[in-house]
């Protein structure tokens, strides 16, 4: 492990102290949830069955009534009631709207290449990746803007700043960061990033899958084949780095720490500035570090891909299906959880009938406007 920003003793304190309050403040009530005020128009008589440019629905390979566990205990919490929420996953290519316990709305990208990166914003629009391309729809299944990948380049994250920028990550050779005016099509920003390999196109699939701005405005970056997160600056050069094994998502936390969702190590940990570990959950024995496990006994959870802090300090953990091929064996795994700082999982969230693999959830009922880089940091 490299860290490359020293922190005096008195700095540390301050942060610690501030991550103990923060970890007991209450979640926000409806009324300072933003987007749950733009979910009317996705259930409104105007919205077709199929959008111009949306693909035939992809068949759910996985759900059959007949193979589904009749031994497993029953979820924790309320299931696909417990939150509002836009939702996707790998290996199922479609947007999930779920709002008072049902899915409200869907949206079909066809098939191929890979959903990892999804924003409800507060004009109501989504905008997501799809591997092959960025793309913002409406309520209405309209596509209000669209990026496509140029040939030997890869597009898995991306994130709007304000209602009329997207930034995203563009893995190639080199990778770059861009932003594009979404409304003149200006590319305002396009900076090469570091990769393992700048003449290898094997390595361009790894690259990235999350990319952030963060409130201060610099970036923060989970090199996933690299295995580290680094945080560069508004010119790209690394300010601090932390090293851990398949680094898939990292969030600059508002007490300064940074919560990184190791897929290849199969745990969710948050760091300080000084890269010590003062929070993690580990989701597999590791026979290396002798840490075991903190899912419950008969909790089966597949490759976890993304976590988030809540506004009430607990951690949201997605999970895609890890390999898991056949339907009986899938639809046993557990798709989305949240766990309590003190490790007690207080919703799991498995639906195979509903929903497909979770690589990504934002819930609908938390503050923050997403648009605002930072703005959903807790």
């Amino acid at each position: 492990m490299r860290i490359s920003r020293p922190f005096s003793i008195a700095t540390c304190h301050f942060v610690f102290a501030i991550m103990l309050l923060s970890r007991h403040t209450p979640q926000a009530s409806a009324q300072d949830a933003p987007l749950l005020k733009v979910l009317e128009p996705f259930t409104a008589a105007d919205v077709p069955t199929s959008g111009p440019s949306e693909a035939g629905p992809t068949t759910r390979s996985w759900w059959d009534p007949t193979t589904a566990p009749s031994t497993q205990p029953a979820p924790i919490g309320s299931g696909i009631a417990q939150h509002p929420m836009l939702y996707a996953g790998e290996g199922y290519n479609t947007l999930f709207l779920v709002n008072g316990g049902k899915v409200i709305w869907t949206y079909s990208s066809g098939r191929g290449g890979e959903l990892d990166d999804v924003w409800l914003m507060t004009n109501g629009h989504i905008l997501y990746t799809r591997m092959g391309f960025i793309e913002e729809v409406t309520p209405q299944k309209k596509v209000a803007w669209h990026y496509d990948a140029p040939a030997g380049t890869e597009i898995h994250t991306c994130q709007p700043l304000g209602l009329d920028k997207a930034l995203f990550v563009q893995n190639g050779l080199p990778p770059k960061a861009i932003v594009i005016n979404k409304k003149t099509g200006a590319v305002e920003v396009e900076k090469p990033l570091p990769a393992p390999s700048e003449t290898d196109q094997k390595t361009v699939h790894a690259q990235f899958r999350r990319f952030r701005q963060t409130a201060a405005g610099t970036y923060l970056a989970a090199h996933l084949n690299w295995g580290k997160v680094v945080e560069y600056d508004k010119d790209m050069k690394p300010i601090w780095t932390y090293e851990v094994r398949g680094p898939w998502s990292a969030a600059r936390l508002k007490n300064g720490n940074t919560l990184i969702n190791s897929e290849a190590g199969r745990v969710v940990r948050e760091v300080n500035p000084k890269g010590e570990t003062v929070w993690e959950f580990v989701l597999r024995d590791d026979p290396a570090t002798g840490k075991k496990s903190d899912l419950p006994e008969g909790m089966l959870m597949g490759n976890n891909q993304t976590a988030e802090r809540l506004a009430n300090g607990n951690t949201i953990i997605c999970a895609s299906t890890g390999g898991a091929r056949g339907g009986g064996e899938r639809i046993k795994r557990t798709q989305v959880i949240a766990v309590t700082p003190d490790k007690k999982i207080v919703w799991e969230l498995r639906d195979w009938k509903n929903l497909g693999p979770a690589t990504t959830v934002q819930l609908l009922d938390e503050p923050g406007v997403p648009e605002n880089p930072g703005d959903l940091q807790r």
